[in-house]
């Protein structure tokens, strides 16, 4: 019923005009891999991702790097109206034969996040393809090392033995990606999209500018630039339209109060507490989407400061879950955000 929901507000965004809240804002989408049907969970048809590429081109997307995005949002510089980045994680082969093909013709550019210990292994591109990528124009960022749970180590150490290994294990593939690449990346991607805030401020310590996670939405102006949410296009999100229906979404003027980490403790399911410019979105339309449970309504807490707060009926399933934020804007178009959970 969750999904059926979702894909009616999806549906949805392609009748309605996009305009009017939240213009300054880019939408970066995940893939992994491409015409691999061994894995379909992460897997994209080649087809299904030429069409992607040709709507973005009929529609006049500008397609950019995720590195231009994160420079642009800090520099203060406005984003073009229609934005949108590829990102890809883990670098497979099947980006280099599946992928750079159409990537070249449509002269878009990706940015390859790669864990360097599994860099020429089965199945992975090794170092000289890397480089002939690099030196193409793909940009290049750092995925980890070793490609752990950091946030599960997190819970079993001390925090500064924890924070010792951690930054030893991104500083590996640092030095790698010098070594072989000559150069060293600014941008970070957690390994299975999580985080903590002990990890975000270890990334900034060590001079990362952003990194992103896998928790769905559209990246505003206001967006945390060390949690940043891409669509993931893999499974039954790889399609034309939930790609199109993704393109549609607008960023949700929300900014989260409480918790101040998506690790959850012993309340379990977590209440959200959020603040909302009500001034908008049409109200009667915000929902809230907990995977595999019924749809909740968030719960006006504050009416003139626009906070909200929102629990799931149910403990959550899963080591990761979601909860996603829907409302429509009064000039049009729905707005969306997406709040990760992890149980480490």
């Amino acid at each position: 019923m969750i999904k059926k929901t979702l894909w009616f507000f999806l549906l949805v965004t392609l009748l309605l005009p996009s305009v009017g809240w939240c213009a300054d804002q880019a939408t970066v989408f995940v893939y992994h891999r491409f015409g691999d049907d061994r894995y379909p969970s992460t897997n994209i048809a080649v087809d299904v991702f030429e069409a992607q590429l040709a709507y973005l081109k009929q529609h006049d997307y500008q397609v950019m790097t995720l590195g231009q995005i994160v420079a642009a949002r800090k520099s203060g510089t406005p984003l073009p109206e229609r934005c949108a980045a590829l990102t890809v994680d883990d670098g497979y082969e099947s980006f280099l034969t599946g992928a750079m093909p159409l990537l070249r013709r449509y002269h878009y550019p990706a940015t390859l996040f790669v864990n360097s210990d599994s860099v020429g292994g089965n199945s992975y591109l090794d170092w000289p393809q890397l480089k002939a990528l690099h030196e193409e124009g793909i940009e290049i960022g750092n995925h980890s090392a070793s490609h752990p749970y950091f946030v599960t180590q997190q819970q079993k150490m001390p925090l500064e033995a924890w924070r010792t290994w951690a930054r030893q294990d991104i500083e590996t593939a640092q030095q790698l990606f010098e070594k072989h690449l000559g150069m060293k990346p600014a941008l970070f991607a957690y390994p299975y999209g999580e985080y903590s805030p002990q990890m975000m401020t270890l990334l900034k310590e060590m001079g990362f500018q952003a990194a992103v996670a896998q928790q769905s939405g559209v990246i505003s102006a206001q967006a945390e630039a060390f949690a940043l949410p891409r669509f993931p296009m893999g499974g039954p999100f790889a399609t034309l339209k939930g790609f199109t229906g993704k393109l549609a979404m607008r960023a949700m003027p929300v900014t989260v109060i409480a918790p101040t980490s998506p690790v959850i403790d012993d309340n379990d399911p977590p209440t959200l507490r959020f603040q909302l410019d009500t001034e908008q979105i049409v109200l009667s339309s915000l929902r809230c989407y907990v995977q595999g449970q019924d749809p909740v309504v968030p719960r006006l807490v504050d009416k003139e400061q626009g906070v909200f707060e929102v629990v799931a009926e149910k403990p959550l399933a899963g080591r990761r879950n979601k909860y996603t934020l829907t409302a429509q804007g009064r000039k049009g178009g729905w707005g969306w955000f997406s709040q990760l959970w992890i149980h480490p």
